[in-house]
């Protein structure tokens, strides 16, 4: 039986969705479960680990531990995937994630794969499929080592409400501090403004916003919805909207419930970064422009009598 390790996606103090989607995935494909959980006073996370989907829970809780170190972090990993004997390591699709996976592969001598969407079991032969080339293809990988380290591309994955676990704890020694790099402080969005990666709901804008006037004009639309609110690479090169706000192949990969993209053409390397999402609604002047091809809700107009319009129809739906 394949044992798959999910590592947990824990934001000051709450664990994220995402880890419940690798764990059905991986009770979905009959494997055995864990997940390791690493952080500061997060023992507390260990009956919601275990009703995610998890049999045991690894959890490395230590105040050495309250701020992400790649290093240190990596070692936790390794840790419970040899207490565990996993053959299957699953990193979510976040900057931690990113950064942990080469270290952890490098450690246990396992291969290495990015950006999966799907993971194919064929009794000891383990295939993933990702996409390549701006999402126009998609590979399938046959993976050569007994052991993989796979980092999941946002919303490949559902969780399953119907599955549950077994809470068992196995407490793990936090690891010596890594003191060729020493983190000593983490600088947050001070804006206040919702994670694009844990939003339910996002909002993009484009070149077709001109200026901060449109911009602004839309961003009362994403608060209206309570909406992360994003922006393809063009706004960013404008410099009206800050790198962390990028979605696309150079930017954030996200997989929302709700996609709405406002006056944006859709260029190949913003539809890699938001395509995987549930429902997309396009809004643009151009009834030619791309991002009609993925859309499945499309609206051809000026985006600025078209948002007054929308914020209109959902104020008068919400009262």
């Amino acid at each position: 039986m394949a044992k798959v390790l999910v590592i947990a996606d824990i934001k000051q103090g709450e664990l994220k969705g995402s880890t419940a989607e690798l764990l059905s995935k991986a009770k979905a494909i009959g494997a055995e479960t864990a997940v390791v959980a690493i952080g500061s006073n997060i023992e507390s996370l260990a009956n919601d680990l275990a009703n995610a989907g998890s049999d045991t829970q690894y959890i490395a809780d230590d105040a050495s531990l309250e701020l992400f170190s790649a290093g240190p972090y990596a070692s936790c990993v390794v840790d419970a995937a040899n207490q565990f004997e996993a053959n299957l390591i699953w990193f979510g699709f976040s900057e931690g994630g990113k950064a942990m996976a080469p270290r952890v592969a490098t450690q246990l001598e396992a291969a290495c794969a990015t950006e999966i969407t799907d993971i194919v079991l064929d009794g000891d032969q383990i295939e993933v499929m990702r996409p390549a080339i701006a999402n126009k293809v998609t590979q399938k990988v046959k993976i050569n080592t007994k052991r993989l380290v796979a980092v999941i591309r946002a919303g490949a994955f559902e969780a399953d409400e119907g599955i549950s676990g077994t809470e068992n704890v196995v407490k793990l020694t936090a690891p010596a501090a890594d003191l060729k790099a020493v983190i000593k402080e983490l600088v947050s969005d001070a804006s206040g403004e919702i994670d694009l990666a844990d939003a339910d709901i996002v909002i993009s804008v484009g070149r077709g916003t001109k200026d901060q006037a449109g911009i602004d004009l839309v961003k009362e639309l994403a608060n209206d919805l309570a909406a992360g609110f994003g922006s393809s690479r063009a706004m960013v090169d404008g410099g009206f909207m800050a790198h962390n706000k990028q979605v696309g192949q150079t930017g954030k990969i996200v997989a929302p419930t709700l996609y709405m993209a406002i006056g944006i053409s859709g260029a190949i390397q913003h539809l890699a970064g938001m395509n995987g999402s549930k429902t997309i609604l396009a809004v643009n002047k151009d009834p030619e422009a791309p991002i009609f091809n993925v859309a499945d809700y499309g609206i051809v107009g000026d985006l600025f009598e078209v948002v007054p319009i929308l914020r209109e129809e959902i104020n008068k739906i919400r009262s």
